[in-house]
């Protein structure tokens, strides 16, 4: 049951994502090139609504579904690992068009040439599974 829960949850926010045009190549490409204000008004608001929650859980001690209380740890500070990753990532949101969650949403509206992206992001997380002991963390 639990499962079902996070499909339908997931399936929501796949639509939602691709109703807003959040998957949009076109608008992620408008992004990078600083022309509009779409994605960083959805990027932004996510951002503040993340931050506004999690200060909730952390100050009111809620409890998960199964009934445990969430912790949420403090982000170890380091510069290199956030620049270094955050370039990486960054690049390759750029020349991929799509970042991790919106590959799955445009497989599933049927644009078949984005499973070489998501190929080359699993083959990505299956290297740094690999090399992740040798990198700086």
């Amino acid at each position: 049951m639990k499962n079902l829960a996070y499909i339908i949850i997931g399936t929501f926010l796949g639509v939602v994502l691709y109703k807003s045009e959040a998957a949009s190549w076109f608008r992620i490409y408008e992004m990078f090139q600083f022309d509009s204000f779409h994605m960083y008004g959805i990027i932004g608001s996510a951002l503040a609504l993340g931050v506004v929650l999690v200060y909730l859980i952390k100050k009111s001690k809620i409890k998960s579904f199964s009934g445990e209380t969430i912790i949420i740890p403090d982000k170890e500070k380091s510069f290199t690992r956030y620049i270094l990753g955050g370039t990486l990532f960054g690049l390759g949101w750029a020349l991929a068009g799509a970042c991790p969650g919106p590959i799955y949403i445009l497989v599933g509206a049927g644009y078949w040439p984005i499973i070489i992206v998501l190929v080359g992001a699993l083959l990505g997380a299956f290297v740094y599974g690999i090399l992740r002991s040798r990198l700086p963390h």
